[in-house]
């Protein structure tokens, strides 16, 4: 009665349900809106790459040239500083030591220059040859150079350490702003070049595009060609970018992670623009689309052609 009835059924329902898996399954699948539309190049004929926003001076990782734990922080993320303000401080306790020390043998050497000079001014007032020998003249004068010698090592020494204690305040290099600032107090600050810098230091006045051009479009970018920068996510915000430079190396590509381990098989030509700032909501770091205006293949073609006649 079961095999005659019930399975029958269940093949029925097990039939139906997998009919309906498949229709379901077949139906055409909505394709989702885009996060934000791509950026459209405003050029007939042009090269499009990636680029990433810099400082106008380039990113400066400011580092420290002797190590020590960090005692002072004289800014903060933001700060707007010109060239030579303090930025931190290494603990210099150690060194004001050595220049208590190295003034305490100056004060020395001087007062044993100005005996020594006594003693030989002494000796040359005496007009009476006979009171005193000519070797014992010499010897003051003697005397009196090597204590002039030991008075300018006492003061080289002292430079030296007054030398040593300025370089454990860390100067700005340039004006600019603090873009990072990876250094805290009571933290070792090392040499060396980092992998994370202490601080990142640039001029954001005037910002920068570092342009990839893949090279088999390298030869269509022209010097000082004009171009234009929508900022990824957002082709609304848009800027004319002013030509700055060619890096004349071609270089492998670098996937724009921050990762600079990670590579792809191209090679690129790194094309520097910039423009004004102003009152755009572009920071360093950020990634741009950039498309910059690039004449016809056929027509550089032809004007190679013609200044090879």
């Amino acid at each position: 009665m079961i095999r005659k009835f019930v399975l029958p059924a269940l093949a029925v329902v097990g039939l139906g349900v997998a009919i309906f898996t498949v229709v379901v399954g077949s139906k055409a699948t909505v394709p989702a809106p885009a996060v934000a539309d791509p950026a459209r190049p405003p050029y007939h004929a042009f090269v499009a790459g990636s680029g990433i926003v810099e400082a106008s001076t380039e990113n400066i990782a400011i580092g420290t040239e002797l190590p020590g734990v960090v005692s002072k922080i004289y800014i903060q993320i933001g700060s707007r500083v010109t060239a030579g303000d303090p930025l931190f401080t290494i603990d210099d306790r150690a060194q004001r030591a050595v220049l208590a020390t190295r003034q305490a043998s100056v004060q020395v050497a001087e007062a044993q220059l100005a005996d020594s000079k006594n003693q030989l001014a002494l000796a040359e007032s005496i007009t009476d040859k006979r009171a005193m020998s000519v070797e014992e003249r010499d010897k003051r004068r003697f005397a009196t150079q090597k204590s002039e010698a030991q008075l300018a090592q006492a003061r080289a020494e002292l430079k030296s350490v007054e030398t040593d204690l300025e370089r454990l305040t860390v100067l700005a290099p340039v004006d600019g702003q603090i873009l990072q600032l990876k250094v805290h107090l009571g933290e070792f600050a090392p040499t060396g070049v980092l992998a994370t810098p202490l601080i990142l230091l640039g001029n954001v006045d005037r910002l920068c595009v570092r342009v990839d051009v893949d090279e088999n479009d390298a030869w269509r970018v022209r010097n000082g060609a004009p171009a234009t920068g929508n900022l990824r996510g957002n082709k609304d915000i848009q800027t004319q970018l002013e030509f700055v430079r060619f890096e004349p190396y071609v270089v492998p590509k670098k996937s724009l992670t921050g990762d600079s381990s990670e590579r792809v098989d191209t090679r690129v030509l790194q094309v520097i623009y910039g423009f004004e700032r102003g009152e755009l909501p572009i920071y360093v770091g950020q990634q741009m689309d950039v498309f910059i205006d690039a004449a016809e293949p056929n027509v550089t073609m032809a004007a190679t052609k013609g200044a090879r006649r």
